[in-house]
Order: structure tokens, then sequence, then C-alpha cells
């Protein structure tokens, strides 16, 4: 038996092809734009045939009769028994003119086609979009009652249909299938679409929160999913039967579950928590579709859609499909499959391997490159205070990952010594001494760097100083807030405000500053060295609210206590847990390459949140550490002895709360 098929190179039309294989004595016709050789020996594999039973025809879905020479024609003429139409748009993002081109248009150079070579069926992949939104229950001899037909798609799909039932001169059937998805024995997919959409949502959801935790899901209509496999199967099937031209089969689940059953089913299968409370989508019919017209025509409101959308992963009109109103009778389909063991199996058994395919194969975030050095190879990274500490080790990173990495510091002694260090591994490292919190140092410095690189694509504000002195021995001292600001903001700011006209210039930059786990927690003893650095967080998220559309990202790092120079004289933090220079180090690199508004440790957001939701609860632990923990001699003003052992108390107290400042 001869076939031929467009789309065969398609997910669904690939399958397709290797079952009809499958019948003994069978050859397959196939459109293809090319004859790659490449591309058809991958094909020959998958169908497990040579080119003698899998036969390339060179055509094009947007020429007349598919472009088909009419000496391949001559050939085809009167020998295909079947001709499968496959090819077609299945994208609800695609633009109304794509939709067009390939849907209609190319149905009717099918057409043309299958008439000239004489083909005795003709076979037509529509789908379930062909009934647009009608309202109720639409059966598998309905196609006029099709309504709200006004997406490209649905729209296209629909008229596709009706070229067939109209214009075609040779026995025709119509397959209409519902959203598929994945082989249900492997999870096989080629793609991210229909349910898809809302997997890297659930994936989200999974790393934020224990599986223990409920959460809320959406309820909404019933959305009707099927396996590609079975879809192949009945195709096949339903197709080789006699008596049934001129018919149409709803390749459908006959018990379709609801929004929320299918999130629920896909969150247990991520062994992300259960959706136990629902929000019914149904809720925003009840908003006037005019006063939605409006709200959206407000640019803030479709910039923060549009924003959260693509953050979620989601295209711009799937929502309008959560409230889904039609049910599909599939009886025909039914009654074509009766005898066979071809049907729908339910969801709950296979949505495992829908997951598990889609998060080693389709996850966007693996075709993101995470490393450092794609996000810094050839780029100038500046990390202020760069000679030790937390920027010698983040300079370290950058410079491996081939950056042009440049440092800044005031002690010329530690720039020679870690210049040193880097060309004894082999790495370049360029290095100005200069005190940016002096204004005229700072501003020949940020002149010399753009003269001799011409911008700085990435700026780590690191260069700071701390102080832990508790207010009550601060009262003569008000130079250390003083000199806390003018270095952790004044400088940071104007370092900033120096390279980012020619990140303006360049659409692109990006300012990480390193900010402190204090700000968070409100660290007692850190009042001066907490203000400044809330000081630089308010500027940064001002100033990223100014630049969101110029293409430069801010980044504030709420680091955690780290074992560098700055806090070496205080002698307690030698027993206080603490990460180590690189570990930080690592912070930075995640900033660099995930651009976040906010990195922190778990410690940190919780302080925060205990801070804003019960102030008071806030206040007694931070008291609590700050009768714990004494001020250093220095900073009392007393002769500097030996650190006193730290009690029971204390180290308990440290363990539990690593990282934060005491």
């Amino acid at each position: 038996m001869d076939y031929f098929v467009t789309g065969a190179t398609g997910f669904i039309g690939k399958r397709l092809v290797k079952k009809l294989l499958a019948r003994p004595d069978s050859t397959v016709h196939f459109l293809t734009r090319s004859k790659d050789p490449e591309k058809l020996e991958a094909l020959y594999a998958f169908w497990g045939v040579d080119k003698s039973r899998a036969i390339p025809v060179i055509g094009d879905l947007k020429e007349k009769q598919l472009g088909v020479s009419k000496a391949e024609q001559k050939k085809l003429k009167g020998k295909v028994d079947h001709f499968f139409h496959l090819a077609a748009l299945y994208d609800l993002g695609a633009s109304a003119e794509d939709d067009e081109a390939v849907n209609i248009t190319g149905t009717h150079h099918t057409l043309a086609l299958a008439e000239a070579i004489e083909a005795r069926c003709f076979h037509h992949m529509s789908s379930i979009a062909a009934a647009g939104m009608f309202e109720g229950i639409f059966r598998e001899d309905m196609f006029e009652e099709a309504e709200n037909l006004e997406h490209p798609y649905f729209r296209t799909k629909h008229e596709a249909e009706g070229i067939v039932r109209k214009e075609c001169k040779v026995p025709w059937r119509i397959y209409r299938p519902s959203s598929v998805v994945g082989d249900s024995r492997t999870g096989e997919m080629d793609k991210i679409d229909g349910p898809y959409y809302f997997f890297k949502i659930i994936q989200k959801i999974r790393k934020i929160l224990p599986p223990w935790m409920p959460t809320i899901g959406l309820e909404g209509g019933r959305i009707n999913i099927v396996p590609v496999d079975f879809v192949v199967a009945a195709m096949d099937h339903i197709a080789h039967l006699e008596g049934q031209d001129g018919k149409c089969f709803h390749l459908t689940d006959p018990h379709p579950h609801r929004v929320g059953d299918v999130l629920q089913i896909l969150a247990r299968a991520a062994h992300a928590p259960d959706m136990g409370m629902r929000i019914n989508a149904a809720l925003l019919g009840f908003i006037p579709r005019g006063v939605k017209k409006s709200l959206m025509a407000l640019t803030p409101i479709r910039r923060i859609r549009s924003a959260l959308m693509k953050d979620l992963g989601l295209p711009d009109n799937v929502l309008d499909f959560i409230n889904y109103p039609t049910r599909f009778d599939c009886r025909e389909t039914e009654k074509a499959l009766k005898g066979t063991d071809i049907a729908v199996p339910p969801l709950e058994t296979y949505a495992w391997r829908l997951w598990d395919y889609w998060e080693r194969h389709l996850d966007p975030d693996l075709f993101i490159d995470r490393t450092l050095k794609g996000h810094v190879k050839g780029r100038v990274v500046l990390v202020t205070g760069g000679s030790s500490g937390i920027g010698k080790a983040v300079a370290k990173k950058v410079a491996e990952s081939g950056a042009i990495t440049i440092i800044v510091a005031r002690d010329k002694e530690k720039l020679a010594e870690a210049k040193h260090e880097f060309e004894a591994e082999g790495l370049d490292l360029i290095a100005y001494s200069a005190d940016i919190s002096n204004y005229e140092e700072c501003d020949d410095f940020v002149r010399q760097v753009i003269e001799e690189y011409g911008q700085v694509d990435i700026l780590v504000n690191n260069a700071g100083r701390s102080i832990r002195r508790a207010i009550e021995n601060s009262f003569d001292r008000f130079h250390d807030y003083e000199r806390c600001m003018q270095l952790n903001y004044f400088a940071a700011v104007r370092v900033a405000m120096g390279f980012l006209p020619k990140m303006i210039e360049q659409k692109r930059g990006h300012i990480i500053n390193i900010s402190s786990i204090g700000v968070l927690t409100n660290a007692p003893r850190f009042s001066a060295y907490v203000a400044s650095k809330s000081a630089l967080e308010a500027f940064s998220r001002c100033a990223a609210s100014e630049f969101a559309d110029r293409g430069i990202d801010f980044t504030s790092i709420n680091m955690p206590l780290v074992r560098t120079p700055m806090i070496a004289p205080t002698k307690m933090y030698q027993n206080v847990p603490t990460l180590s220079p690189e570990e930080a180090a690592d912070l930075v690199v995640e900033a660099i390459i995930h651009k976040p508004i906010r990195i922190a440790t778990r410690l940190g957001v919780f302080g925060q949140v205990v801070h804003a939701v019960s102030p008071k609860v806030a206040q007694i632990i931070m008291n609590t550490s700050f009768r714990m923990f004494p001020d250093s001699s220095a900073a009392a003003g007393k002769k500097d002895g030996a650190p006193a052992q730290p009690t029971a108390d204390q180290v308990a107290f440290s363990q539990l709360m690593r990282g934060i400042h005491f």
C-alpha cells in the first residue's frame, strides 16, 4: 500500500509514518523541502527503513500543488492509496499571516496535489480548535456551529477544515485531536505547548516551597489532553477502516479533567506541593470586557502583565483558555476503535513521564548558558576593593573565565601582591591604586578606565568599611558614621554614576552592590555600617526602576558574615561560623549569571519577613543577641586583652544564626 504524507518530519507525522511503515508491503512518500542527507538518515534511522520504502518528495507547502514537479506527479499518479495532510502551524502564539499562509493556503495547495495524483482517500488532520470557543458539547458531526473564532489559530483551523469539506473531490476523512502531549510510554515531546506552559510555574513553586506546604492553584474549564501515541494509533486504525469516508473523528479524552485537576496531577508528578486551595478563574468573567480592555490600554498595566507572563514562561493569550467552555463528544471515534486496545490512558498514569522528559530535555533553563565564562569572556569587569577578601576572590573567578579584569584599591603593596599572585597562575589582572572615597581620585580613576577600556560591562561595588560598635559607645565618634557613609555609599554611587553614561550608550550593563545581611536583620552594633549599606540598596532600587528599559541591571547581595580582613579586628568572630571569601565570591558569580534583583541567604530573608510581620519579635531576637555578645575591648574603650572563650549560649546562638553580624 502506498501513502503520501505532509508534515512527516513533525512530532505526530514522524510517528504516523513509522506506524504506516510497520504495515507489510507499505511505501511512504513524504514531502520535504530539502534532501539533506544528514536529516534524511536521521529519519530513516527513526523509521527503521531505507529510502526504498520512505521516499522523499521535494516540495513546499506554500507553493501551488506543493511545488511538486510534473515528473514526480506523473510517477505518483494513481499509486497513492492514502494521502495524509498533517503539515500545519500548531502555535497559539503565531501571527495571523503565518497561520493563514500555512493552514489555509497550504491546505488549498495540498488538495490540489492530492487531486492531481488521483489519491484514493484524503485524510486531513484538523484540531478541536476548529470548534472555536463553542459553549457546550461539540459533536463530531458539527462544523458550522463553531463560534467565537476570533483567535487566528482557531479561525484558520476552522477554515482549513471547511476547504476539505467543501472542495475536496476525493473521499475524505477528518481528525480533530485535542491538546497533544508526549508519548505516554516514554514522555517524549518535541516542544513546549498546551499544559507544558505551566510546567515552569510548578517547578518554581517546588524550588521555593517544601513539598508538605499546600499552595494555591487555579480552577477553570476542562482541558482535553491526549498522548501522541494514542493519536497516531487511532488515526492509523481509523484510516484503514471501510465505510468511514466523509466523517470526522474527535481524537479526544472522553473524560477530560478540569484545569485545577490537571495542575494538581502535574504538581504531584513533579513532587511539588499540592495545590490544596484553588481560585476559580471564572471570577475574572465578572469584570466587564470594556473595563478589562481599558485597563490593558494603560502602558504600566500592559508592561507589568507582559513582564509577569514572561517571567512565568506563559504566552500572552494562554489565560484566555483557562475557562475553555467546550466539551467534545467522541462517540464516532469510540465506535471505530471498539474491539481494539486503543484508548486514552488516564493522565495520572503517565504524567510523571511527561514531567521527567520535560525536565531532562525541554526545560528552557537547560538552554541558558549558566557558565561564568559565557557571561564575562571578553567583557570588562571592575571590582572595587579587589586587592583582598571577597574582591580578590571575585576578580580571580572572572579572570579565570576570560574577563578583562580590573581591580581598584588604596594599598599599593596589596595591589602588587594580588597582581603577582594572578600572574603566577597565568591570569591577567589590571590594578589601579586610588582612594575612591576621595572624589577627585575617584573621578580620575573612572576617566582613566574609560579612556583605556572604553566602558565597564560589569561593576562590582565591593569596597567597604565596617565598624562594630554599640551606639552607646559611639556618642563621641560621629566620624565613624561619616567614614562608613563616605566609602560604602557615596563612593559606590560615584563610581556607578561615572560608568552609567557608557552603559546607557551601550544599552547594557550590570551593577552589583555588595550589601549586608544586617540590612535585612537590622543588626545591632552595626548601625553605621548597616545604614550606609541600606542607603546603597535604596539607590539601587531607585536606579533599577529608572533603567529597567535600558538593558542595565542592578543586583544587591545581602552578604552574610565573611572571613575577610574587615572582620579580623573582632576576635570573637574567630569562634563564629563564617563564609570563606571564595564562597562569598560564588554569590557574586550567581549574580553575574542570573542577574537577580537581590541575593540573600534564607536566614536573611527570614529576618526580613519576621521584621515585616512582627517587628517587636524581631527586636527581641536582635536585642537578645546584642546583650549576649559584648562589644570588643577596643569598641568599649578598654585595653585589648585575650578574647574571652564563648559561652554555650553564644556557641548555640551563633550556630543557629549562621552568618548574622553579632
